[in-house]
């Protein structure tokens, strides 16, 4: 009988070096770990630059596919150009074309680097017609007009026209002007700005075809004509939009008989902050969503099937807005880097001496003890960490705006760069003129007992934000 020793020992002499293989191979793989998590840092910080680099880029000039509504159906860009380019007059505004003139009268700016230095040169000795549509159609070509993008034809004619993120929440700064351009109107970019001056509303009433609006919001059982349609959006003014009006068919708050529109919210110091918008709504990725698909007509995904109560929102739930599919889409890809862009915009700092610094020192006392005001608006977020929402009735406000809002709530407004909301007032519809105003408010409302010096304190605090 023949002995398996041998055959044994070949097998132990297998399985070692299978064992020997894997250890060298899992040595192998453990050095690999470590020079990959060296190269994923790299990754992350080239992600990082790439994702600012992208999310500048579609805040800026991308159209999600908006121009086939603002120009190809309610045609727009015809107003823009006039009869003479053979566009449209609107002769109950004495308008014929939108020369740059009337362009800055309505708040829309110019990018200062999108122009060549011939013309900037031109600006600056007068030499520039201010009153004649060329000129908005010829900035629009270089596309320097923030937040709006123009689409020509071979021959130079204005085919459409499409609009940006930029063009309610971004202004230029006070880097130039010139005979009949103050400050502040041609400049460069300064994105994450709520543009107080844009009378979106005006714009849009421009439009030759509403047609389109007036039978969206007849949908909300009410039967709605152009002309209630050029009304409600002429009641805005500027700096004012209303998102919702397009949802539940509502123009007018009737417990102060204004005007339904809230303030454009500024987008910058968004990171860390919980819900985006006045009423809590969403985070800021869910309103870029929103905004994208709902507000600027362009082509996306969007799901939020709190749109299908036909009671609250009777506009929205009879156009299915609570479940919006397009192909292909040209938003949802985009949507992170646009996040990731906002994220990174800071909260502006206050310009030198526009406050008191000694009582801003005595006013965050204020702040932080007898003004309570570090209980909701919480250092250094200035805000609440986590859900950041509270009903009217514990803020002293009615409840128009915040039931016309899922959430039912007013969110928690961070305070940082406050300074940049003088123009149009405070709160969702500037109703309090001035941050005294705002602090009375609360003064009155909670039984604060502070003095006229601890509130003049604690509006310097804020300034200095």
């Amino acid at each position: 009988m023949k002995s398996r020793r041998p055959t044994f020992i070949r097998l132990v002499l297998a399985l070692l070096v299978v064992v020997f293989a894997a250890a060298t191979s899992y040595g192998h793989q453990a050095g690999l770990n470590v020079l990959e998590g060296k190269r994923f840092d790299k990754a992350v910080r080239n992600n990082s630059d790439q994702m600012i680099q992208d999310g500048k880029q579609i805040f800026r000039f991308d159209t999600f596919g908006d121009e086939a509504f603002w120009g190809d159906t309610i045609q727009l860009h015809r107003a823009l150009e006039g009869t003479k380019f053979g566009g449209v007059a609107t002769p109950d505004l004495g308008i014929d074309g939108v020369s740059p003139a009337t362009a800055l009268a309505v708040g829309l700016k110019v990018d200062l680097k999108a122009l060549p230095g011939s013309l900037v040169r031109a600006l600056k000795h007068g030499k520039v017609d201010l009153n004649d549509p060329a000129t908005t159609l010829a900035l629009l070509q270089r596309n320097a007009v923030v937040g709006v993008t123009g689409f020509f034809n071979p021959d130079g004619s204005l085919r459409s026209m499409g609009i940006q993120c930029a063009l309610c929440h971004s202004i230029v700064d006070n880097s130039f002007s010139a005979p009949g351009i103050p400050p502040g109107n041609i400049g460069r970019r300064l994105d994450g700005f709520a543009n107080r001056d844009l009378n979106v509303g005006v714009i849009v009433s421009l439009a030759p075809n509403l047609q389109p609006v007036a039978d969206l919001l007849s949908l909300g059982g009410t039967p709605i004509t152009v002309t209630a349609v050029r009304d409600v959006l002429r009641s805005w003014g500027p700096g004012k939009f209303d998102a919702e009006l397009f949802l539940d068919e509502k123009a007018v708050n009737p417990n102060t008989g204004n005007s339904a529109a809230t303030l454009i919210p500024p987008a910058f110091g968004l990171a860390g902050v919980n819900l985006h918008t006045w009423t809590g709504w969403g985070s800021a990725t869910h309103w870029n969503a929103f905004v994208a698909n709902l507000e600027m007509h362009g082509k996306g995904t969007f799901f939020d099937q709190r749109l299908n109560d036909a009671t609250q929102f009777p506009v929205a739930a009879a156009a299915g807005f609570g479940n919006i599919r397009t192909d292909p889409d040209l938003i949802t890809s985009k949507l992170a880097a646009l996040h990731f862009y906002q994220l990174a915009i800071p909260a502006p700092t206050p310009p030198k001496d526009s406050f008191d610094k000694a009582a801003a020192a005595r006013g965050e006392g204020v702040f932080k003890s007898k003004g309570d005001c570090a209980r909701c608006h919480v250092p250094p977020l200035y805000t609440e960490p986590g859900w950041n929402l509270h009903t009217a009735a514990e803020i002293g406000l009615d409840d128009f705006q915040a039931n016309r809002s899922p959430a039912r709530g007013y969110r928690t407004s961070p305070l940082k760069g406050l300074f940049t909301h003088t123009k149009g007032g405070f709160f969702h519809d500037g109703r309090f003129p001035t941050l005294f105003d705002v602090v009375d408010h609360y003064n009155a409302f909670f039984s604060l007992g502070l003095t006229d010096q601890e509130k003049s304190d604690l509006v310097e605090f804020l300034k200095s934000l």
